[in-house]
């Protein structure tokens, strides 16, 4: 259960106890899921459109946990539900990304790096990309983006984000072929 009591806010509509009861049910769902949870407040808005489209409803939920907090901002919709589905569907993603950065399965928000194909194993659907720095990150046939596995040589750059979370060391994740600008 959160630290801090749920705060609820409706704006340019009237307040409603089926819609708290349903935000209350789903923040339950995410404090079983996550139970380090710190507060959640949830702001429910209904926007005016023009031209006589009919209203829009805006959804945003603030999360703090230890460490961090998480914003939605972009949970807009005319249908009330699936506002409310995808605001608390970005915030269990965040969470979950948080449960694996804490685990250290992933290391978030990488930039994508550059190497080349060193070798593969084709038979056994893995290879190996040499780093600038002439380390080598293994990657398996699964991890390829584009093109597929089979199109890949020894020697063609490529572009891919180090995972640090396998259990046998670091590998290359996302990896397809090219020199891509970040960003």
């Amino acid at each position: 259960m959160s630290q801090v009591p749920l705060q609820i806010t409706f704006r340019h509509m009237p307040h409603s106890d089926a819609v708290e009861a349903l935000v209350r049910d789903k923040v339950g769902k995410l404090e079983e899921f996550y139970p380090a949870l710190i507060s959640c407040r949830v702001v429910i808005e209904k926007e005016a459109l023009h031209h006589q489209q009919g209203h829009h409803f805006n959804v945003r939920l603030d999360l703090h946990v230890p460490g961090h907090e998480f914003a939605t901002t972009r949970e807009h919709h005319e249908d009330f539900d699936i506002a409310i589905r995808d605001a608390f569907d970005v915030a269990k993603r965040w969470l979950e990304d948080e449960i694996r950065q804490q685990r250290g399965d992933v290391k978030l928000h990488d930039t994508p790096q550059h190497g080349t194909i060193a070798r593969l194993v084709a038979d056994e659907r893995f290879g190996f990309i040499e780093k600038p720095d002439g380390s080598e990150l293994y990657f398996s046939a699964d991890n390829v983006v584009t093109p597929a596995f089979d199109t890949l040589e020894p020697g063609m750059p490529v572009q891919f984000i180090e995972d640090y979370g396998a259990e046998e060391g670091p590998q290359a994740k996302r990896v397809s072929v090219g020199r891509h600008s970040a960003g």
